[in-house]
């Protein structure tokens, strides 16, 4: 078990996903200054009551550690960060320190075995190709992996427009296999334009 800052927010952060942030409320501002003073990672869970500023909104159980790989002030005096997603955890307890920084100990959960994919899923790289090509959300920072079930279906899941809730439950599958077919079964549905 671990004591870790948490940071909820209005976004789901997978293994291996880059997170750019903006930071300018006090709390979080000293957060990532001990977070890189001490080489520490924060958590990232997905908001599930209350808002990401002002009060200390409560986040969902399950998360993801977040490593500071880059930062930047800005001009306007806000703190720009990228983070990199690391292990998934599950907040056991959690608690507002005396700044309304929202505290937890965490359990680090298992990492996935890696799957290599089949052969077959030349679609879901050229989807995920197609739509990296039309974002810019950090994926400089990533190494291409794909090959592997957990990246790929990771990357899937954080880019493809799906609602946070279903986010937030393929995050909770450990099996990157079943999380991909959930994927692959999706697409089909979705406006892809």
């Amino acid at each position: 078990m671990e004591e870790i800052p948490v940071f909820p927010l209005r976004t789901v952060l997978f293994p291996g996903g880059p997170l750019p942030l903006r930071i300018f409320e006090t709390r979080y501002v000293d957060m990532v200054s001990r977070c890189l003073r001490r080489d520490e990672p924060f958590g990232v869970c997905l908001i599930r009551e209350g808002r990401e500023i002002g009060e200390a909104a409560t986040p969902h159980a399950l998360g993801t550690l977040a490593s500071i790989i880059d930062w930047e002030q800005h001009q306007d005096g806000l703190l720009g960060i990228t983070a990199m997603g690391g292990s998934r955890f599950r907040i056991r307890d959690s608690w507002l320190a005396p700044d309304r920084l929202r505290l937890a100990n965490v359990d680090l959960l298992p990492t996935p075995e890696p799957a290599t994919l089949p052969d077959q899923p030349d679609d879901i790289r050229q989807l995920l190709d197609r739509i990296l090509g039309m974002q810019s959300l950090g994926y400089h920072h990533c190494e291409r992996q794909d090959t592997d079930a957990e990246w790929l279906s990771a990357r899937l899941a954080e880019v493809l427009p799906l609602s946070l809730e279903r986010k937030q439950q393929l995050l909770a599958m450990d099996d990157p296999m079943e999380r991909l077919e959930s994927l692959r079964e999706m697409v089909p549905q979705l406006r892809l334009r």
